[in-house]
């Protein structure tokens, strides 16, 4: 189930409430026959299926947040990026570019994962990063040194099982939304005009500070 508490910030439920409608809005004009059938994917170029209905509907992540995310990450050419909902993989071809490290993109939306595998193709990365359709919540995620996250809160609680078996030192960089129960190592606040306004950044260390020690 899909949460969103109520001390969220506003510009964090106007966020969350988009994510959320996006994705239920063409489910429930699909079932009424408005928008028909989702397209099939071309699985001329990448075989892909449905797994199921994404669980947000994609929000590219700024450039500029993307870049402060990976600097406050203190990403090295020796980590391994696992990018949990990638989008058009901007966040794991950044890192690629920028600090020469390995990356893997994981969206469940065949769309995106064809985006991502365009992105990472036109920037000629495909040596660094891979893009695999996969629902993130069964991945295991031992093998990263970073986490990258921009999901609603309640995925991200979500997912703390999983972060819980990252190796001590691996470092989770979240946009926007935290962690409820985990106490974060730093917050900071990118300022911008979008339509969104400001961008928050969380990080958390690995072992998680757990409220409770849990």
């Amino acid at each position: 189930m899909i949460t969103i508490r109520s001390d969220s910030s506003p510009k964090q439920k106007v966020i969350a409430y988009f994510m959320v409608i996006s994705v239920f809005l063409p489910v429930f004009f699909a079932g009424c026959g408005i928008f028909g059938a989702r397209p099939p994917v071309d699985s001329a170029d990448v075989a892909l299926h449905e797994i199921r209905d994404p669980d947000i509907h994609f929000v590219p992540t700024p450039q500029d947040v993307v870049d402060k995310m990976l600097e406050l990450a203190k990403v090295t050419e020796n980590d391994l990026i696992y990018d949990l909902g990638c989008g058009d993989g901007r966040i794991v071809v950044t890192a690629a570019e920028r600090y020469g490290c390995r990356g893997v993109g994981y969206d469940i939306d065949p769309e995106r994962v064809i985006d991502s595998m365009k992105n990472v193709e036109k920037n000629n990365v495909e040596h660094l990063v891979r893009i695999e359709q996969r629902d993130v919540f069964t991945l295991d995620l031992s093998g990263a040194s970073v986490v990258t996250l921009y999901l609603l809160p309640s995925l991200n609680v979500k997912l703390i099982p999983q972060l819980k078996k990252l190796k001590p030192g691996a470092r989770i960089v979240s946009h926007d939304f935290d962690m409820h129960g985990v106490k974060p190592d730093r917050v900071i606040t990118i300022e911008d005009d979008d339509l969104y306004g400001n961008h928050t950044i969380y990080l958390w260390t690995a072992p998680l500070n757990i409220d409770g020690g849990n």
